[in-house]
């Protein structure tokens, strides 16, 4: 509802780390000011530096620290195997999923589990959003693209149908997925065959920057994942987000600086009028094409 206190989560990690480094990182988060955490590979199958056992023990440590745990799954999902770690998911029995692809909605569906409707899958129209919620939908994370007029006609659509809404969290902080392919974009861009791809991908912490002809930075290459270049940030528009109902800010993990991010995110939570970013505006969520030049963000030149 409108006027909703509204908290922190910290979305799946996106990028491919090393081991260590990646449970260096969950650690460091059981003391951050966060107050869901997403765990589990989104991206590429391939990408095995934590077993499902070892995302586990993960989000076992994060409840210890007081988090809500979901356990997300793959966006493309192509084999069975990739089906079993799903399974194995849903089996546990202990955590939301969040189903980023149809087969986790079904999987859910039929054991019983709570469940998250992740940025990939696709929700346009409010009778989508009904026929999730009667399949145990819990909790909408609009695709990037889908802006501030789209979302607020599905949430008054479902209103008006008498329909209770699900929680409803946005992506509010990182570089937005663009779009996922069979095809492995790193691979390709290294001159190497998708299953002889020397995992790669750790190479680039936060991705692979691709320029144009020009030399302008576009777009992150992640694997099979295609990432815009830019960060946006939603903190300007919070007070719209509550107005809205938004009961969950999202913020993408990244390599460096996400301290300074949620401590920013707190003190904007904070006050009753907007705050200066300190990243782009997203043109999506404004509804105008290319990328977003209005007021100021911090580090605009």
């Amino acid at each position: 509802m409108p006027g909703t206190d509204m908290r922190l989560s910290l979305g799946p990690m996106q990028y491919f780390w090393p081991r260590e480094r990646t449970l260096a990182f969950y650690r460091e988060v059981e003391s951050w000011p966060v107050d869901v955490v997403y765990v589990g590979e989104t991206v590429c199958s391939k990408r095995r530096e934590l077993r499902t056992a070892d995302w586990f023990d993960v989000a076992a440590r994060l409840v210890d620290a007081g988090k809500q745990v979901v356990l997300s799954s793959l966006a493309l999902i192509e084999a069975e195997s990739e089906v079993s770690v799903v399974r194995r998911q849903v089996a546990l029995g202990k955590y939301w999923i969040e189903a980023n692809d149809v087969s986790a909605v079904q999987l859910c569906r039929e054991n019983g589990v709570p469940f998250v409707a992740g940025p990939s899958l696709n929700v346009y129209n409010h009778e989508a959003l009904a026929l999730l919620v009667e399949d145990g939908l819990q909790r909408w994370v609009p695709c990037v693209e889908q802006g501030h007029a789209l979302i607020s006609d599905i949430v008054e659509a479902t209103r008006a149908a008498g329909r209770a809404m699900p929680e409803l969290e946005v992506v509010a902080w990182g570089r937005p997925p663009l779009a996922w392919s069979a095809r492995c974009f790193t691979a390709r861009a290294l001159d190497l065959p998708k299953d002889q791809c020397g995992f790669r991908c750790i190479d680039y912490p936060d991705g692979l920057a691709l320029a144009t002809r020009d030399g302008d930075q576009l777009l992150r290459i992640n694997g099979v994942q295609v990432q815009g270049e830019h960060i946006v940030d939603l903190s300007p528009e919070i007070p719209e987000l509550r107005d809205l109902g938004v009961g969950l800010l999202r913020i993408q993990p990244q390599a460096e600086g996400m301290e300074q991010v949620l401590a920013h995110f707190r003190q904007a939570l904070a006050s009753k009028v907007s705050q200066p970013g300190l990243a782009r505006r997203s043109g999506y969520w404004h509804g105008v094409p290319g990328m977003f030049t209005g007021p100021a963000y911090i580090g605009d030149s």
